[in-house]
Formats: structure tokens, sequence, C-alpha cells
């Protein structure tokens, strides 16, 4: 097994919107829009844009769409630089601020958003 995660899929109530919001705070982290449905969206790697491994989706038992109290997804920057335009296009676009730009306890550069669905998203760039 190469990897732990095969995807991750959080849930909204406005696809639309959602998709505004990740197709712009993507962008410094080099994720790319690589499928879209009705019910889904589905982002990659722009090196690897057939292996999707994001999606934002509409709940499948069609009930409203809620975010995790303690759920968090983690998603890797190759710069500091990248995290910071992450955290500013979120706040941007309609994601809300938790935890600025900068060095956590580990070492790493951290930032933390909440997007517009409230789902916990963060992006960290490794500095070890």
């Amino acid at each position: 097994m190469s990897s732990l995660i095969n995807f991750m899929m959080i849930g909204t109530n406005d696809l639309e919107k959602s998709a505004k919001f990740y197709d712009a705070i993507f962008v410094p982290l080099g994720i790319i829009k690589a499928s879209t449905t009705e019910r889904h969206i589905g982002y990659a790697q722009k090196n690897n844009p057939e292996e999707t491994q994001f999606y934002i989706c509409k709940p499948f038992n069609k009930e409203q769409a809620t975010n995790g109290n303690g759920t968090m997804i983690a998603l890797l920057a190759d710069t500091n630089e990248a995290v910071d335009k992450f955290h500013t296009i979120a706040l941007e676009n309609g994601g809300t601020d938790e935890g600025s730009p900068g060095i956590r306890y580990d070492g790493n550069y951290y930032a933390y958003i909440r997007d517009p669905d409230g789902n916990k998203i963060c992006a960290r760039c490794n500095s070890n």
C-alpha cells in the first residue's frame, strides 16, 4: 500500500458556491478540478489529473450537509508562500480564519480556514 488515504469527500449544500471557493483556494497548492457531475466535483494534483483525491459533493442521502466537530483535512503545500496564498484566497472567497499562517508546535508552517459550509481545511508546508 503506497498511501493511507485513497480520497477525501466533504459535503456541501451549494455545489456551485463550494466549487468557486475550492477552485480559488486550490490554485496555490497546485490542485485542479478533474471531474464534474450534477452531484459532485473532484479535484486532483495538477501533475496527476487522472487521480482524483478530493471531492465536494451533495450528500448521498439527500439530507443537509454538516461539518464534523474535530474533523479537519490537511493539504500539503510546496512553500510557505503557497500556504499564505491559500489562507488569503480562502478569506477573500467566503472562508473564515481558523488560524493564521505561521510555524506551529512541530516546526512546520500551517494555515487553517473553514470553507463556506464550515468544513475545516488546513494547508501545511513541511519545514523539517
